[in-house]
């Protein structure tokens, strides 16, 4: 047997380009001769060699030739059929058994001018004939013309459409070819999957052709990082390994490290190419990735396991923040089937009736006395117990169970503020929290209106708190929405003022009744009543001044101490929320404070 030994050679997506560069593709194609007459792979390699091909694969013992494919995955195959131990029909029957090699191309190689052997090799799967002895230039014109046909069915096959990377089903190939050779070799590697923060937000709010566009620029972008000139991730020079495997999701394929922590530098590098902002439909915008990393062979080498592994990593990274990355622990994975778990009881929360509406008071800073309270809402797991909303609206919101959830919320504060009323209680102000996926839904005001007109209740006594990020996130079309909300009779407040990146003229421009300070602000005051940051406090009197001179009431949450409070009151803020004065309560128990 004769065969070129090359460990680097792998499967690689047909890369898009001018004639020129089809051409100098076309040649570095890996051929595989199988024939038992040495004397005629010579000549066909000979050949082969003056029209410009460079990269062979040789056997001329046909019973090895299997164990040569599946190492090799040759781009084409000559075969002879009359071979003695295993003829060509039986190699060909082989391949085409097999659903690696079903779509390798294969020439036949006959001097039999006999049709059912030819008739029977296009039963088995055959692509063309050749006959021997062989022409050089009708050898060169056969290879050409079916490599040519191999790279259009493959490009359909194998690559994303949208951004002209590889897509999933060719990263997988390639994964499992460089699990096989890191477990014949001894070799480390690692998979980073990518996946854009809040890409969604950037569909629902500019649509999808501009998202497409984005996806476009991001994967551009990417293959900026995936440079040759990088030592990490490379096998005897190859370049880093990067393709689109979904969505907003991409994956590089770091095919040889020396150690786990090497992937740092490409994850690194990732990170800090996707700070600089995209020009999109005329405008700046800002995204960041959240990256999981596995390692391979010690996180496992089965490629199901490893793009398990690398999306939970991912979405640890995510749940972070976003803008990270995260490498895969059995920890995170016991967290993660812990969070699949949750997530199918959340499904089933609703109709268990397992949420529950919970109040804190507002208080007037002044008087200590009762002005208002926000609705928070609790989940009651039949196991686990009171489950906090910052576990479970995220996963609502992930979900798209924030929705139906919202709108319990708010029936509920309904049928609790009808109640009171009955009872002959003066009502407070309920505060409803709205997210930014129900704020953004279509219907929403239409359901708005529905559930308050149903419930009887005054728009009047309910207040919606919008976060200032939600607000700006498409300060048009917020402002639109809050004036009809403002028309339909409820009071409006911006939520977590102070965190996000609101400017003085859209805050004019919002309808609001109320500013409600971010408790981060608070943190700083110290024993002297002032806090330990100056400049701390003249931005809190600040933003109290700001929202007066708009004919706002500041409402400060997050008030913890007699300190805090104290300062407060010396700077005039109207209300004020927190532990000092409650603890979020039961509706019987909020009640009860509302009869003392």
């Amino acid at each position: 047997m004769t065969a070129l030994q090359s460990d680097t050679i792998r499967p690689a997506p047909p890369a898009p380009g001018n004639d020129g560069d089809d051409l100098a593709s076309l040649r570095r194609a890996r051929i595989m001769m199988i024939d038992d007459e040495p004397i005629t792979l010579e000549v066909m390699r000979e050949f082969l060699e003056e029209a410009g091909y460079v990269n062979f694969i040789e056997t001329s013992e046909p019973e090895d030739a299997m164990g040569l494919v599946a190492e090799r995955l040759p781009d084409v195959i000559l075969l002879d059929l009359m071979m003695p131990v295993v003829n060509g029909f039986d190699i060909l029957a082989a391949l085409r058994a097999d659903d690696r090699f079903l779509h390798i191309p294969v020439i036949v190689l006959t001097s039999s001018t006999n049709a059912g052997a030819k008739l029977k090799a296009l039963e088995l799967g055959a692509t063309d004939f050749l006959a021997k002895p062989v022409d050089p230039s009708e050898l060169a014109l056969r290879i050409r013309n079916t490599l040519v046909a191999k790279v259009y069915l493959d490009r359909l096959a194998y690559i994303d459409s949208l951004t002209g990377l590889p897509n999933r089903r060719m990263f997988c190939d390639h994964l499992e070819w460089t699990l096989r050779q890191a477990q014949r070799y001894d070799r480390i590697g690692a998979l980073l999957y990518i996946n854009v923060d809040r890409f969604k937000k950037v569909n629902e709010a500019l649509g999808p052709a501009v998202a497409d566009a984005f996806l476009q620029a991001i994967g551009k972008r990417l293959e900026q990082s995936v440079r040759t000139s990088d030592i990490v991730g490379h096998a005897d020079g190859e370049p880093l390994y990067l393709s689109r495997v979904g969505g907003d999701e991409f994956a590089v394929l770091l095919t040889e490290i020396e150690q786990a922590e090497d992937a740092i530098h490409v994850a690194s590098r990732l990170l800090e190419l996707m700070k600089a902002p995209f020009q999109m439909a005329g405008r700046e915008l800002f995204l960041s990735c959240s990256i999981g990393i596995t390692v391979f062979p010690g996180d496992g080498m089965d490629l199901d396991l490893l793009l398990q592994n690398a999306g939970v990593a991912m979405h640890a990274a995510k749940q972070q923040g976003g803008n990270a990355y995260r490498f895969y622990s059995s920890d995170l994975n016991e967290r993660s089937l812990q969070f699949l778990g949750l997530q199918s009881d959340l499904h089933k929360a609703l109709e268990r009736r397992e949420f529950r509406l919970f109040y804190q008071p507002k208080i007037d800073t002044r008087t200590r006395r009762i002005v208002g309270a926000e609705a928070l809402i609790r989940w009651e797991h039949a196991e686990r117990g009171f489950v906090g909303p910052d576990e479970f609206i995220p996963m609502a919101e992930e979900t798209g169970l924030i929705e139906p959830i919202g709108a319990w919320v708010l029936e509920e504060a309904c049928r609790n503020i009808r109640a009171w009323q009955a009872s002959g209680l003066a009502i407070p102000r309920i505060s409803v929290n709205v997210s930014s996926r129900q704020f953004g839904a279509p219907g929403f005001y239409e359901a708005v209106h529905r559930i308050i007109a149903d419930s009887g209740v005054e728009p009047s006594h309910i207040t919606f708190e919008v976060t200032e990020s939600v607000l700006m996130e498409n300060a048009a079309e917020s402002t639109a929405l809050l004036n009809r909300f403002k028309a339909m009779g409820l009071h409006l407040s911006m939520d977590d003022f102070g965190t996000g990146y609101s400017s003085l003229s859209y805050l004019r421009r919002f309808p609001l009744d109320e500013l409600k300070i971010d408790k981060s602000f608070l943190a700083e005051i110290d024993a002297d009543h002032a806090p330990a940051d100056p400049g701390k406090g003249t931005l809190i009197g600040g933003i109290i001044a700001l929202g007066h001179s708009l004919g706002l009431t500041i409402v400060a949450e997050g008030v913890e101490t007699e300190r805090q409070h104290a300062f407060l009151q010396q700077h005039r803020c109207d209300q004020c929320q927190g532990y000092l004065f409650s603890r979020p309560l039961p509706a019987a128990a909020f009640q009860r404070l509302l009869e003392c």
